[in-house]
């Protein structure tokens, strides 16, 4: 819908021109982009945060192990996998906090490194999208392959916002 207040000036030239044969409209304001970014970011972080339980659970020796890599482990992981997962646990939690400061929920002083690390929180999310949608566990591709890609999406929409 197009609305008097939201023309730009071009805009209402164009409309005022026939011979301009591309009208340009301002949709929306900055508010509604940056509302989107951070319901984005918001549900970045609530998903981030089931896989950090799971993470957690899976290094507490939680019998989870085929809903992970491939179901290589199923029940409990063995030690030196519950502690990849505690290192996994860190990085994703500095993941959650890139994609919070980017969309300036938190940590505002970090926003000028979080424009280039952000593309870093995309791509992880895409590999973790691509594993898990060719994985050889039923499970891990029915659980976690949607929350990847929803993962992957908020990540995009953060960074491009």
């Amino acid at each position: 819908m197009l609305y008097d207040n939201k023309m730009t000036k071009e805009t209402k030239s164009m409309m005022n021109d026939p011979t301009k044969s591309v009208l340009k409209y301002k949709i929306g304001d900055e508010r509604d982009v940056t509302m989107f970014v951070s319901i984005s970011a918001i549900i970045f972080s609530i998903l981030i945060g089931i896989v950090i339980l799971f993470q957690l659970a899976l290094a507490a020796g939680m019998p989870l192990g085929s809903y992970a890599m491939g179901g290589k482990f199923p029940g409990k992981y063995p030690p030196a996998m519950r502690l990849a997962c505690l290192i996994q646990v860190i990085i994703l939690t500095l993941i959650a906090l890139i994609v919070l400061s980017k969309s300036g929920l938190i940590f505002i002083d970090w926003y000028s490194f979080t424009e280039s690390a952000i593309w870093f929180v995309v791509a992880f999310s895409m590999i973790a999208t691509i594993m898990n949608l060719i994985t050889r566990s039923v499970w891990e591709r029915r659980i976690w392959a949607p929350v990847s890609l929803l993962l992957l999406i908020t990540s995009i929409i953060v960074a491009i916002g």
